[in-house]
């Protein structure tokens, strides 16, 4: 199962990488791949993620915003 996402505020590779650590810790989470030219967050996982989860998760990051896309 995918869900994408939409995270703003990233700036560079290290955000990137701060965003895809937290989010690949959440249950449930098989994958996960974050672009930095667009914002896109794609996560592949066994059961739908939920969205207040992947919210937090992109908030204990850093201070990015994320978005259903």
């Amino acid at each position: 199962m995918q869900s994408t996402y939409t995270v703003t505020g990233m700036t560079c590779g290290h955000c990137v990488a701060h965003v895809t650590e937290e989010v690949e810790a959440l249950p449930g989470v098989t994958g996960v791949l974050v672009t930095l030219d667009d914002g896109r967050l794609v996560i592949t996982s066994e059961a739908p993620v939920d969205f207040a989860a992947v919210k937090d998760a992109v908030a204990e990051a850093g201070s990015y915003e994320v978005v259903p896309a």
